[in-house]
């Protein structure tokens, strides 16, 4: 939940809580993300030493190391933003409905010069371990750039969408073009005039590349895996009315993003389809294809997801729509997808896909049919022969969920390491935090709720910082999960599949990654599920965790 305060901004980075004697922090955070950044703010606002390490040389997170064109939310940026402060929503004004890149960027610089917290952010900082300290109770964090820090609690706010992935494929490092992940984007802008590039991966990044370089490039080819169901993400300008209907309007906006199962302001439509005559349904799909965003999702008809039969009528209606904008008949059969109804996996929003692909100079390869057999010095090779490249781009996603959080050298009592701990997928209380590893949480991983990041993710940042207080204001200095209580959490969350839309096929179960065992990484119980136990903890004087007191002072 949320919590807004009016104080002033703070400029004197001493007053996040001085360093004791020792060198030791009250906090650490990993990642400069929104949730860090949220995570930071709360512990300087409780008076707490704090330093954030950043692996980048900015803030922004995602939002800092994803700046290939045209990329930009696709949810609205008022819901995405910050609501702990009145006065920063009324200063910032979005521009666009979905905001792009550039403007997130400067949204997360704003907020941290705002409230004073650049200084005691560490950049350039990427972790490479970090180590529990049983006699004394505390973390040892080492970065790559030699930074070390002693700390109480360690809070890896590293996120979901951190670690990209691409395929292992023969002579990939004997290609002699450029190479470019969406996630790890150079800042100088890429010059695709007369170029000839591949696009590798049709998910959420590589749907937002193709409209915007297509015009640009000799000859653009996209190697598509699997279709989605792409719809169109209607973006718009935000007008100066609903701009001063918005600041009017914090407090009511507020609390329904601090309520919402979602964590849009959406109104989940009480109709179901199978109630609804055919012809009605058709002018309904009709208005929903043309309507923003996630609504598609969340406002549709209330049994879209679970009734077959709505369901498949929805997928007849965007297929006939993507076969009356693709011109080639071939093409448009391709992109539409052959298994999963929609919403079974995460739907991609874009501007000018489909289109895109009637301009001449843009192919598409189906990689089950025609799969990538090797990369050579000038470009890729398959069964249909060799395409010649200048310029490759990687669209193939995430090591989503765990990714990050097992490759920061985590280990815990007795040096057990957090990717063995994990092995066979994550084992979490609540998603915050983990049995074996006293004083760590992780806000904003897995088995986070669903819906809008920012949301979820900072119910969780509140629930960290109210454990981090309660620790210290009982005595106690070390904290951590009972076994039980993240067996128990764990267990509903893998027994709640029937909860969820997704495939197993869905990077959100970690099946795009080699060797990565399938499991659960979201919370398909959602988020007043999370919100509800939260509750409960807090009623229940925190005790689902252990509190005790290290062998060592904290002066030691």
């Amino acid at each position: 939940m949320s919590k807004t305060t009016k104080t002033p901004e703070t400029t004197d980075s001493a007053a996040g809580g001085q360093t004791d004697p020792a060198g030791l922090l009250d906090v650490v955070v990993i990642g400069a993300g929104v949730t860090g950044i949220y995570q930071l703010y709360r512990a300087r606002e409780a008076g707490l030493s704090a330093k954030l390490l950043e692996a980048g040389t900015g803030v922004g997170g995602v939002w800092y190391w994803n700046r290939y064109p045209e990329a930009r939310f696709d949810s609205e940026s008022y819901t995405y933003g910050y609501l702990f402060s009145k006065e920063l929503w009324e200063e910032w004004e979005w521009t666009e409905q979905y905001a792009g890149q550039p403007e997130i960027e400067r949204y997360f610089n704003y907020v941290v010069d705002r409230f004073g917290l650049r200084g005691d952010i560490v950049f350039d900082a990427k972790v490479r371990s970090a180590v529990y300290d049983e006699p004394t109770g505390t973390w040892t964090v080492t970065a790559i750039n030699g930074t070390t820090l002693r700390t109480r609690f360690l809070v890896a706010a590293t996120g979901n969408l951190s670690v990209p992935f691409i395929p292992t494929i023969p002579g990939r490092d004997d290609f002699q073009g450029e190479q470019h992940h969406t996630s790890r984007w150079p800042k100088e802008p890429i010059d695709f005039r007369g170029k000839r590039v591949a696009l590798v991966g049709t998910g959420s990044s590589g749907v937002q590349v193709v409209p915007a370089i297509a015009g640009e490039v000799a000859s653009l080819t996209v190697y598509q895996m699997k279709a989605d169901w792409v719809t169109p993400l209607n973006n718009r300008p935000i007008t100066t009315e609903e701009q001063a209907q918005l600041k009017a309007d914090f407090e009511r906006i507020r609390d329904t993003l601090d309520t919402s199962p979602s964590g849009f302001l959406h109104t989940m439509n009480p109709v179901s389809g199978a109630d609804v005559p055919p012809e009605e349904r058709q002018a309904f799909y009709e208005r929903v294809w043309n309507s923003p965003g996630f609504t598609k999702l969340t406002e549709h008809y209330r049994d879209m997801t679970y009734n077959p039969t709505v369901n498949a009528e929805w997928c007849d209606f965007m297929a006939s729509k993507i076969r009356g904008i693709v011109r080639d008949p071939w093409t448009a059969d391709k992109l539409v997808p052959e298994d999963g109804g929609y919403g079974a996996r995460r739907p991609p929003f874009g501007t000018g896909y489909f289109e895109a692909y009637n301009n001449p100079n843009v192919s598409l390869v189906s990689l089950p049919e025609e799969p990538i057999l090797r990369f050579t010095e000038t470009g890729i090779e398959t069964a249909a022969g060799l395409r010649e490249f200048d310029i490759v781009i990687w669209g193939t996603g995430y090591d989503f969920g765990t990714g990050a959080l097992n490759r920061l050298g985590v280990r815990g009592k007795q040096g057990l390491p957090l990717e063995e701990y994990w092995s066979d997928g994550p084992r979490t209380y609540l998603g915050v935090a983990t049995a074996g590893f006293p004083n760590f949480f992780f806000p904003g991983g897995p088995h986070g709720a669903l819906g809008n990041n920012p949301r979820y993710a900072g119910d969780q940042v509140e629930f960290v910082h109210e454990t981090l207080l309660h620790t210290r204001a009982h005595g106690h200095d070390v904290v951590e999960v009972k076994a039980s209580a993240e067996k128990e959490w764990t267990d509903l969350m893998n027994s709640s599949d029937s909860l969820s839309i997704f495939q197993k096929g869905s990077y959100f179960y970690g099946s795009n990654i080699p060797g990565k065992a399938v499991s659960q990484l979201l919370n398909p119980t959602g988020r007043w599920k999370l919100q509800e136990l939260i509750r409960e903890v807090r009623e229940n004087d925190f005790n689902t965790f252990d509190l005790s007191k290290a062998g060592a002072s904290r002066d030691a």
